[in-house]
């Protein structure tokens, strides 16, 4: 499983021009599944996400993690973070097919929602518009 995790203070999701997913504060999750990958390994990125301590405490310094910041997630699957790059023109079949990824897509977001935080979403397999503004900029790759 990999992420691309970016610190945002708002970010947003449209399909067809409609905005289907949007946060204030938070992280905005680029979420891409492998064909290996399981439930557990979902958790274990939900935990490591929602426990990231990225957010500026009283002193300016990186030491809040989400919870601590009051911030929310805007999940958006992205199967390109699997891309085989050998060639000029990417190949994908290093990421989950469909009948694998979006179960575990959903559990990553059910586990961050188990977590207490609030997560919106895209739709898997659209054509989206993701808007966002990075906070510092702070982002991180995550591959677990």
């Amino acid at each position: 499983m990999r992420a691309v995790v970016t610190r945002v203070s708002s970010a947003s999701v449209a399909i067809e021009g409609e905005t289907v997913g949007k946060i204030g504060k938070g992280f905005l999750v680029l979420l891409g599944v492998g064909p290996e990958d399981t439930e557990a390994l979902a958790d274990k990125m939900a935990d490591k996400i929602c426990g990231l301590r990225v957010f500026s405490d009283e002193a300016g310094k990186m030491n809040l993690n989400l919870a601590a910041a009051g911030g929310e997630l805007l999940v958006v699957s992205q199967f390109t973070l699997y891309a085989d790059l050998k060639s000029r023109r990417p190949g994908f079949t290093k990421a989950a097919p469909p009948a694998v990824a979006i179960p575990l897509y959903e559990k990553f977001m059910a586990c961050c929602r188990d977590r207490g935080f609030h997560v919106e979403h895209g739709a898997f397999g659209a054509d989206m518009a993701v808007s966002s503004v990075n906070d510092g900029p702070v982002t991180l790759c995550i591959e677990l």
